[in-house]
């Protein structure tokens, strides 16, 4: 008869314990896996039929450009751009974005003034949708893309044999064609803080379109420059404002990224350069100052966080901006405590 001793016993015992947690952690990541993978394609088909929409409306102004009076410039215009309209819908994946990128340029080209308002309207509304699609995909595709690619995730083939989904870029216009029928401000400005305390938190706000407000997301602390208005003005204000706390502008480091964005809020779509500076301060409890009455409507609360709460925050759905903030924050930090003076660069 065979015995096992109490040591060997607990041995057997840890190693079942390691199996079963290493098989339940792999079926929690292969079902997030797969969840995000029906994201991704869902959010493509949406895209798919927002790019399919514009290529129609791109046909109907097509049409109305080479209507009466005749103009053979108007008419080769209209040709080309029913042309790009009728690839775009042809196209396939690989080549989607090409065309799709042609498109967009054939229409910045149009004169607006020249459409019927109730085209301009429908042209407008089309393009809005892919801009918002685009969002929301290219959202889809980067969290599944930060599974797929971890280490271990690779290494036991939870992503099966589904392909890797990937990033949809469309050329971001601010010409009439861009905006017709819309209020899309193209000079917006914003100054933003990657604000530290003295234990290395820094402190995102958490928000919501007051059009969905559902869906909440993070973002660090700041707001549109007035009109003759600095940027560490606007930054140090912007930052009593929502958050109680009185900053020198001088103690600003910075500007240190720079990002553009286009993105719907309170029905605009909204183009706006975003410059960060990088600030360390003592702990504080955040408690709004002064808040614009949009800020009241759209700001639902505050935290300091850790890279890993931030990558928390990204897993449960509410997305942080500026993207990868977590893996942004010690170049940040390094700059706020004076280590390092980086050069102005574009994040996303």
């Amino acid at each position: 008869m065979i015995t096992f001793s109490a040591t060997t016993v607990l041995v057997l015992a840890l190693i079942a314990a390691v199996v079963v947690a290493i098989g339940l952690w792999a079926y929690s990541t292969a079902n997030r896996l797969d969840r995000l993978h029906v994201r991704s394609d869902q959010s493509w088909q949406a895209l798919d039929a927002a790019l399919a929409r514009r290529a129609v409306v791109a046909r109907s102004v097509a049409g109305a450009i080479a209507g009466p009076p005749a103009d053979p410039a108007l008419t080769e215009q209209a040709k080309a751009l029913a042309a790009l309209a009728d690839r775009a819908e042809r196209a396939g994946r690989a080549e989607r974005e090409t065309v799709e990128n042609q498109l967009s340029g054939a229409l910045s080209t149009i004169d607006i003034e020249n459409l019927r308002p109730q085209l301009v309207a429908e042209l407008a509304d089309a393009e809005a949708r892919v801009l918002i699609a685009r969002r929301f995909h290219n959202d889809a595709v980067r969290d599944t893309l930060a599974l797929r690619t971890r280490r271990s995730v690779r290494l036991l083939h939870l992503g099966g044999t589904a392909p890797l989904p990937t990033y949809f870029e469309i050329t971001e216009r601010a010409t009439p064609a861009a905006s017709t029928g819309l209020t899309v401000d193209t000079t917006r400005t914003t100054a933003r803080i990657v604000l530290f305390d003295d234990v290395g938190r820094t402190l995102l706000m958490r928000g919501n379109d007051p059009k969905t407000p559902d869906v909440s997301f993070w973002f660090t602390v700041g707001g549109v420059v007035d009109p003759d208005e600095t940027l560490r003005d606007a930054a140090v204000r912007e930052l009593y404002d929502e958050t109680g706390y009185k900053a020198d502008p001088d103690s600003l480091c910075g500007p240190i990224w720079r990002r553009v964005a286009v993105f719907p809020f309170d029905g605009d779509l909204i183009r706006s350069e975003e410059l960060f500076f990088a600030l360390r301060v003592p702990a504080y409890e955040p408690q709004a100052a002064n808040p614009a009455a949009i800020e009241r409507r759209s700001i639902t609360g505050n935290k300091w966080c850790t890279a890993e709460d931030i990558v928390r925050l990204d897993s449960s759905g509410e997305t942080v901006y500026p993207y990868n903030l977590d893996q942004l924050l010690p170049e940040a930090a390094a700059a706020a405590s004076g280590q390092a003076h980086p050069e102005v660069r574009s994040i996303r």
